[in-house]
């Protein structure tokens, strides 16, 4: 996929189509042009990944009404409208409808390319953030990205997807870097608040008096409405729930036992509590300065998010799509592990989990970049790895090393051959039964990597 700028271009007049086009061609950008605006309609939809730019005077549909049409399909499509000399109403007319500027004929080549890059990094923006959104909406996906085959993380799977349907309160509870924000995420998209409104608190990253104007209010500005009213008929997930002060949680237990007792006198907020702690063990008792009836009404249902030690085989899994993805972003080749370095990824103790694997990920492919190879150094060398790269954290048998090692060799296969089977046979001197029966054994999916 071309990483240029996408740009249409809307003119009724050939030679100026054209060299519109061919500067921005020239500037790095990846410019189509429409005789009218009835053509660039069939051409685009909602989801288009770049820039119109459009002259205002045209036959049949002009500009203008363009704006409109283009602003209806999507208000977040950028759109720059050339006017002629002293178009200045129009073009105040167009910037109230939602253009994203103009530009006055005649005009500099050079303007008119830095708006374009201007545009398009801001529909870049909207676009990531409209994806993310649709992710967070879509529980398969979010599934999805708890990636792995390990039965701890199979079993997490069946857990969220049993307890997204309960709609009770949930206490998520695990180290840092375990995933517990994606998995609070994954339970309100697919239980039957999915489509309403999820709302998120960090309660450490703001001071008592804020945190409580957040979550209950009134806020300075009448126009915001805090956080459980937000929530209401939704989730409010609560991160750090046990950094919240006495007096806060007194007034969160009331809130959750008026909802509960449904009392008439005063509407009460319907919402599902998810809270989230990196600091909760023990969690069949409230922590020490917990109110007990606040844990215990919000641990109603628990998830215990597993440590990345104790995922086997989904470490080397998770670490090739690491170093893939950063090798793509680099412009560069992921670097290959042996079968000693895929067994001190399996053995290391991942303090700081997928987060600390992704960063030794990262630092692998800079360090294969320079042309250095070799693992056990940044391992060592990682600020969260302790001088404890090869603490075991439990013994494990040789040959869950040697089918990890195996399964690793295959997928890493697979992705450099496009899923073609012929290509990773040749590559591994496997005959295709063989490697058909190891696919099925490691559950690895030809279509996955086409």
């Amino acid at each position: 996929m071309s990483d240029k700028i996408r740009v249409a271009i809307v003119d009724d007049e050939a030679d100026m189509r054209r060299s519109i086009q061919q500067w921005l061609n020239l500037s790095g950008c990846l410019a189509d042009a429409h005789d009218g605006a009835e053509a660039l309609l069939k051409a685009i939809d909602a989801d288009f990944p770049g820039v119109i730019v459009s002259d205002i005077k045209m036959p049949g549909m002009d500009g203008m009404a363009l704006l409109r049409r283009l602003i209806a399909l999507d208000p977040g499509l950028p759109v720059i409208l050339i006017t002629g000399h002293g178009d200045v109403a129009l073009a105040v007319e167009a910037m109230r409808l939602g253009a994203y500027d103009f530009i006055e004929k005649p005009f500099d080549p050079e303007r008119l390319a830095d708006l374009v890059k201007r545009a398009a990094t801001a529909r870049r923006l909207a676009l990531d953030n409209r994806h993310l959104r649709r992710e967070l909406t879509d529980g398969t996906l979010l599934l999805r990205k708890l990636a792995g085959s390990s039965q701890v993380i199979e079993r997490l799977r069946e857990t969220i997807l049993d307890i997204s349907q309960a709609d009770a309160n949930v206490l998520i509870s695990g180290e840092t870097g375990t995933g517990k924000s994606l998995i609070a995420h994954a339970l309100h998209a697919c239980g039957p608040r999915r489509g309403k409104s999820f709302v998120y608190v960090n309660c450490a990253a703001e001071p008592e008096d804020v945190l409580s104007q957040t979550l209950f209010g009134p806020s300075d500005d009448p126009a915001v409405l805090p956080a459980l009213a937000r929530a209401h008929d939704g989730t409010l997930c609560l991160e750090n729930i046990e950094t919240m002060s006495e007096a806060l949680q007194a007034r969160l237990y009331t809130e959750l036992a008026r909802a509960d007792a449904a009392d008439t006198s005063q509407a009460p907020l319907n919402f599902r509590l998810i809270a989230v702690s990196s600091q909760i063990r023990q969690i069949n008792e409230a922590p020490e300065g917990f109110r007990p009836d606040l844990f215990f009404r919000i641990a109603a249902l628990q998830i215990t998010t597993p440590p990345l030690r104790e995922r086997g085989e989904d470490i080397l899994m998770l670490f090739n799509r690491f170093c893939a993805r950063f090798a793509e972003d680099y412009g560069c080749d992921a670097p290959e592990i042996s079968a000693e370095e895929a067994a001190q990824l399996i053995q290391n103790r991942w303090p700081g989990n997928i987060r600390q694997l992704m960063n030794v990920a990262e630092r692998a492919v800079l360090q294969k970049r320079r042309g250095e190879e070799g693992i056990a150094n940044l391992l060592n060398d990682d600020e969260m790895g302790q001088a404890n790269i090869l603490e075991v954290s439990a013994e494990k048998p040789l040959r869950e090393h040697v089918e990890a090692f195996e399964k690793m060799l295959i997928d890493n296969a697979l992705r450099r051959n496009r899923g073609a089977v012929s290509s990773v046979m040749a590559e591994l001197a496997l005959p295709r039964r063989t490697l058909n029966e190891k696919m099925a054994k490691y559950g690895l999916v030809r279509a996955e990597y086409l």
